[in-house]
């Protein structure tokens, strides 16, 4: 079995795949500080929670956007696991052609996306991941890295709503039944969730205008993205589990599988 792991800025999500299943998949909040064996001990009850044993795991790879906590999870995957994880950085075989002035700024996660929605779907494509921060990713039809959009999350919006402001209460973020709101809370709910179904329509639409590529498929991903996806017919698909299939599919290409 592979463990992938894709550290984030709010959650590490941890996914086991048996050949190509993805038999189970966690997720673990990256904002909490833990030691190496706080790290090895939690992946160890999770996987006992669902009948794999440790030495079921074959291999890891991992995808990182927070420097910070490597060294301790790294560390929680050789002592606990007996395993030396696969890093995706620099030089990684994806496929995905980087035609960017800087490669090395384009975040691991980005790239793993990528790797999913091209190899899955095909190109040429947009990948929107609804994540802390929201990207929206060009690839080409020759799978080239185009541009990228990078746009507070919708979280973020909402924290900033409720937290910059003396009256307004903290609400679930979900799409009210009209935007025409009677009340404080479907009011916030109206303009945070109906504002970013509008800015995700415009943004691909710009980039499909200025790119020029017609025919494009959307594809997302992203913890609160099915709330958009349902909502908007700019999206032509939601898979809530990419990057962890991009992982994947990245250690096969790396491993000669």
């Amino acid at each position: 079995m592979l463990l992938v792991i894709d550290v984030g800025n709010t959650n590490i999500t941890l996914g086991i795949f048996k050949a190509e299943e993805l038999v189970a998949s966690f997720r673990m909040t990256t904002k909490t500080p833990r030691t190496s064996d706080e790290y090895g001990i939690t992946i160890c009850n999770l996987l006992n929670s669902r009948n794999v044993a440790v030495n079921e795991i074959e291999a890891v790879i991992m995808a990182s956007v927070v420097p910070g906590i490597m060294h301790s999870l790294k560390n929680s995957i050789i002592k606990y696991l007996n395993k030396t994880p696969f890093e995706i950085g620099t030089g990684t075989k994806t496929g995905i052609k980087i035609v960017t002035p800087n490669p090395k700024e384009i975040g691991a996660d980005r790239i793993v996306d990528a790797v999913a929605a091209y190899e899955i779907y095909g190109g040429p494509l947009i990948v929107i991941d609804f994540g802390t921060a929201t990207t929206y990713d060009l690839i080409s039809e020759d799978a080239s890295f185009l541009a990228g959009i990078t746009s507070p999350g919708i979280r973020i919006c909402a924290d900033a709503l409720w937290n910059e402001t003396a009256k307004l209460p903290e609400i679930e973020i979900k799409k009210p039944a009209s935007i025409l709101a009677k009340e404080t809370i479907s009011s916030m709910q109206a303009g945070l969730v109906y504002g970013y179904i509008g800015q995700t329509e415009y943004i691909v639409k710009k980039i499909i205008e200025e790119s020029g590529i017609q025919n494009m498929k959307v594809i997302a991903t992203g913890g609160l993205g099915k709330i958009i996806a349902d909502a908007t017919d700019v999206i032509q698909i939601y898979d809530p589990t990419l990057t962890l299939k991009g992982l994947r599919i990245i250690y096969n290409k790396c491993k000669g599988k």
